[in-house]
């Protein structure tokens, strides 16, 4: 049965290391059941919220919520969160079942409910039948399952975690990203995710909250966090894309350096275009809406799927281009001159530090 996880609210919450300050009036708010990840580079402040709302850090400002009541003085084991750490922590002394029991039996549970509880958060996992298993003898996937068991076997309403997936392959991260997803989805409590893996992020969160310097500068859907990108700080680190400076015309028209053609753009100074949004000419076709430049291909990167091109304008600037490979065009090669052109939509205004 899917249960109702808690309401998550930090309000102005400061956490201060000396002079250093580790989140600066921080202000999230989580409604109950969502999946909310934060997102940033190493010093963020995403592990320091993470870790206050653990209760393993006090925090030096502010107010902490789960479910309206103030959980701020309240020790971790009192908090009654789950927790998913990077490196697994389990106990290579216990087999598998008693890994996952030890929460329940933390808290007493009689033993045939406990046994009960542990099947089937082994079950939801995929693991019955490793049950009498030791930690040393899993895989780094397994293990992480079995943690992911543990977490939820006393179905907290809150689960946090912590860069959980990190030291894994690519290909145990991409199926475990579906196993969180469905976990998520069958017991329904409410999930706190800290990483600095933007696919984690984009195919995991309801809501992608994008931090630096201690403050988070872009709070979304991921589909808004990737097209519709506020800052040019999120632009820039979610995915790849193209900063252009915008040349002010008449009439509310802007033009590019190095382009041909103006757009209708509200008033900005810097505008963010992603490489996919970027397409080839057809020949003998200026569509007057579109902007267009020549360039040469500087690098093309074989991805498989798509190739993802470095182009080189006669300035020397370059700019980033990416093209499926069953668009029915040929694969471009270095030198290889080509035009390019986007539409006004394609171009994104982005706020920029200056």
């Amino acid at each position: 049965m899917k249960r109702k996880g808690a309401a998550v609210s930090f309000r102005g919450v400061t956490k201060r290391f000396g002079d250093l300050v580790a989140l600066d009036r921080f202000a999230l708010e989580i409604a109950a059941g969502e999946f909310v990840t934060l997102l940033g580079p190493s010093g963020s402040g995403k592990t320091t919220a993470l870790n206050i709302l653990a209760g393993f850090l006090d925090m030096t400002e502010g107010e902490l919520l789960i479910d309206g009541k103030s959980v701020a003085n309240l020790p971790p084991e009192r908090r009654n969160l789950g927790m998913v750490f990077q490196n697994f922590s389990l106990f290579p002394h216990l087999s598998v079942f008693d890994n996952v029991a030890f929460p329940l039996r933390l808290r007493r549970t009689p033993s045939a409910e406990t046994r009960e509880r542990v099947m089937a958060a082994l079950e939801m996992v995929h693991l019955p039948d490793l049950a009498k298993r030791m930690p040393r003898t899993l895989s780094g996937g397994q293990q992480q399952r079995v943690a992911l068991a543990r977490s939820v076997v006393f179905e907290p309403p809150v689960l946090l975690m912590d860069e959980s997936l990190s030291s894994l392959d690519l290909k145990l991260r991409e199926a475990l990203q579906l196993e969180i997803r469905r976990l998520h989805s069958q017991i329904g409590c409410t999930v706190l995710f800290v990483t600095h893996d933007q696919g984690e992020a984009l195919t995991l969160s309801d809501r992608i909250a994008v931090m630096r310097a201690g403050a988070i500068i872009q709070i979304d859907t991921p589909d808004q966090i990737y097209d519709r990108p506020a800052h040019r700080f999120v632009a820039e680190f979610i995915g790849h894309t193209n900063i252009l400076e915008v040349i002010p015309g008449r009439d509310g028209r802007a033009r590019f350096a190095e382009m041909n053609g103006e757009i209708k753009l509200p008033r900005s100074s810097v505008v963010s275009l992603r490489p996919e949004n970027l397409r080839r000419a057809a020949l003998g076709m200026d569509p007057p809406d579109f902007v267009f430049f020549d360039a040469l291909i500087d690098q093309p990167l074989f991805l498989g799927e798509s190739v993802h091109y470095t182009v080189r304008l006669p300035s020397g600037r370059t700019l980033q281009f990416r093209e499926d490979r069953g668009a029915g065009q040929s694969t471009l090669r270095a030198s290889d001159p080509v035009r390019l052109g986007f539409r006004p939509e394609d171009v994104v205004p982005v706020e920029s530090d200056g």
